[in-house]
């Protein structure tokens, strides 16, 4: 038996390492238990190719997070402890393709000034609508973020969100802009634009935020991300990931968390209605207060031996998105681009847009590796030098279309029969090269060493990414926002008294924003008020 804490929370990713900040710093007794030997789950960074070159083993980039709650929050308190960040002031994302029409290259870069990237756009009219769609999210935003910082189940919040839009004068033009919110992200740009360049720069990214250019809420995301990154660059930790965690366990120590490392959750112990506290493989863990940092099927299928019977069928067919994979790539010298211009963006995607990236999206849920994938080319090395030796550079692939368990390939060459042998990962490393080399001619020459996570890899290392998604189940809109993870537990508290559901397959879902942890922080911190307190004397007895 464990010294009783006042909250003890299961799993330490990015939203379970907020909660536990803020909810110590206000006093609080608490409890970490997590099952490796590290904190920061997806959150890593080390020498995974040879010495001297660090590389962000799984996500890398923070605007989410920098622009969020969490780190208004705790943004001095981590920057006192170590956390730095290097951000762009001109070019942030980019896209390149090959014209189908006419087989050239087609590029576009978006700035952090919106106006410089919509200069380039081909089409006049389109300058225009680009500056118009991100004043109508403008217009929009204390709904859109007031929604994705809310509890969508509670009668109070939304209506004051609602009250926010009437006082704002919003109102009436709700209606037109929640219509468009609701629409894919192709069926967004082609309301609003003529030319290519908006589908080829941003619908990629939605793949970022676990979804398709095909899915529903493309169009209100998609213009999320092109206004956070226009607003807050595509900052990455200096000196690689581990650092942002390493400040925030710096943090935890200095505000006595306890941290039980290499322990695993083995049930959340519930009596009379209420949570009781965690068993662990070393032991209980007395709390008054759980926060489990878990997929769906954990909580409901597992932690909790007698779950609410509507909650644990709902999780057996909760549905998981599409697997991803990382591969990491030390260069004897940075990428050259043919178009030069790449060479200091970040972050380039190669899609044409909807069209390749759904098609990668449509064969990867079809089970079938795709013949030509969205790669993600990540350049950390040109916002933060010191993460390879000099003059040579670190590579960041991401391919977020792949099947975990693939039953073919698209281009009918690679054998699948044995699932994600060492022999499969070379060989779609090779055709993710050979897609990166009609760009960057001679990259595959600079290639000093390589390391490749499948997505059995990612289920392996993290247990929150099942069947290799490392968002957290499928973003669409039948598991998302009022309805994430599901109707029978929708909402971060749950039927158990004491117990609240954090993490990336609770609203407001995937990404680095710390969303869910920093949103259950505030109500377990925030004093009741009269009415409240008076609510809660008069509610019948569990017991």
């Amino acid at each position: 038996m464990n010294d009783p804490v006042d909250v003890a929370i299961v799993g330490s990713g990015i939203n379970s390492l907020v909660a536990a900040a803020e909810l110590a710093l206000d006093g609080k007794r608490v409890c970490i238990i997590e099952r490796s030997d590290r904190l920061g789950g997806f959150i890593d960074s080390s020498e995974r190719t040879l010495p001297g070159f660090i590389h962000d083993t799984f996500s890398s980039w923070h605007p989410l997070f920098v622009s969020g709650g969490a780190y208004a929050t705790l943004g001095k308190e981590l920057q006192a402890r170590g956390l730095e960040y290097c951000n762009t002031t001109g070019p942030v994302t980019a896209s390149v393709a090959t014209d189908p029409a006419t087989g050239t290259h087609r590029v576009v870069i978006a700035h952090r000034d919106p106006a410089e990237t919509a200069a380039a756009f081909k089409v006049s009219s389109d300058q225009a609508a680009y500056s118009d769609m991100l004043d109508d999210l403008g217009s929009n935003a204390g709904t859109v973020f007031g929604a994705f910082a809310a509890e969508l189940r509670s009668f109070k919040e939304v209506a004051k969100i609602a009250f926010g839009a009437l006082r704002r004068g919003r109102l009436a033009g709700t209606e037109a802009f929640m219509r468009d919110s609701m629409m894919s992200g192709r069926n967004y740009v082609r309301s609003r634009f003529d030319g290519w360049e908006t589908d080829q720069l941003w619908s990629p990214w939605l793949l970022h935020a676990g979804l398709g250019p095909d899915q529903a809420t493309g169009g209100v995301m998609l213009p999320v991300m092109a206004m956070s990154m226009h607003g807050f660059g595509l900052p990455v930790v200096k000196g690689g990931a581990s650092r942002f965690v390493a400040a925030f366990e710096s943090l935890l120590d200095d505000n006595g968390v306890q941290i039980m490392l290499g322990t695993e959750a083995e049930e959340i112990l519930v009596g009379a209605g209420s949570v009781k506290g965690v068993r662990t493989s070393n032991g209980v863990v007395p709390a008054g207060t759980v926060l489990a940092n878990v997929s769906p099927q954990a909580l409901y299928t597992q932690l909790l031996r007698r779950p609410p019977a509507a909650a644990a069928a709902a999780a057996e067919k909760y549905q998981n998105g599409r697997g991803a994979m990382q591969i990491h790539l030390a260069l004897d010298k940075p990428v050259e681009w043919l178009d030069s211009r790449l060479n200091r963006v970040p972050l380039v995607h190669i899609s044409n847009g909807s069209d390749s990236t759904g098609i990668a999206c449509a064969q990867a849920e079809a089970g079938l590796l795709p013949t030509e994938p969205t790669v993600v080319v990540g350049q950390q090395c040109v916002l933060d030098p010191s993460r390879a030796p000099e003059g040579k550079a670190t590579l960041w692939l991401q391919l977020q279309e792949v099947p975990f368990a693939p039953v073919g390939d698209a281009a009918g060459k690679l054998d699948v029969s044995e699932g994600w042998t060492d022999e499969l990962k070379q060989a779609y490393l090779d055709r993710v090269l050979a897609r990166l080399e009609q760009f960057a001619p001679g990259t595959q020459a600079t290639v000093l060493a390589s390391d490749i996570l499948a997505p059995t890899d990612l289920s392996a290392a993290n247990p929150n990414a099942v069947k290799g998604d490392p968002y957290g189940g499928s973003a669409e809109l039948f598991q998302n926002l009022l309805w994430r993870p599901f109707p029978a537990a929708a909402g971060h508290q749950t039927a158990v008294e004491g117990l609240w559901h954090i993490g990336a397959s609770t609203h407001p879902g995937p990404g680095l924003s710390g969303g869910s942890g920093h949103l259950v922080a505030q109500k377990l911190t925030t004093k009741a008020s009269r009415f409240s307190r008076l609510q809660a004397a008069l509610k019948p007895s569990k017991r």
